[in-house]
């Protein structure tokens, strides 16, 4: 009696791994996302900048006895990126004078407008201020209001 050995894989054997090193390979990927990853920590950085922004105006608010930096519509008009032509845009330079309120005015991680920083502010009769994100992502509404 003559037994064979047969030394190595078959080409079935062979195709079932790599399918199943695709299926583990496809779901890690979808797992970790990257394009939502990055869209997450834009959307993080711009509340953020919002709520730096806010807090800027707000306590520029209060040191000058409720006056809020010139400029300011109750229609939301976006904010003017620091040494930038702000024709139309609202000039926050104010805050950054002598680096006081803020060191720079934030700029958005997708903004179109060169001269501006891509966030939008307003306020209301009341004397507050909303200022929100326009570019977010993932159907976020990132908007605060102080």
């Amino acid at each position: 009696m003559h037994i064979r050995f047969q030394n190595g894989l078959t080409l079935l054997e062979i195709f079932l791994v790599v399918v199943a090193i695709g299926i583990i390979v496809g779901i890690v990927i979808l797992a970790i996302n990257p394009e939502k990853q990055l869209s997450d920590t834009r959307n993080t950085q711009r509340r953020t900048d919002v709520s730096t922004i806010a807090n800027a105006v707000y306590q520029y608010s209060l040191e000058h006895e409720g006056s809020l930096p010139k400029n300011i519509t109750t229609t939301a008009t976006e904010i003017c990126a620091k040494g930038r032509d702000c024709t139309d845009l609202i000039d926050l330079s104010a805050l950054t004078l002598r680096e006081e309120y803020l060191i720079s005015i934030p700029e958005e991680p997708q903004k179109t407008n060169p001269n501006g920083a891509g966030y939008m502010m307003s306020k209301i009769d009341t004397g507050r201020i909303t200022v929100e994100a326009q570019f977010t992502e993932q159907d976020a509404v990132i908007s605060v209001t102080r």
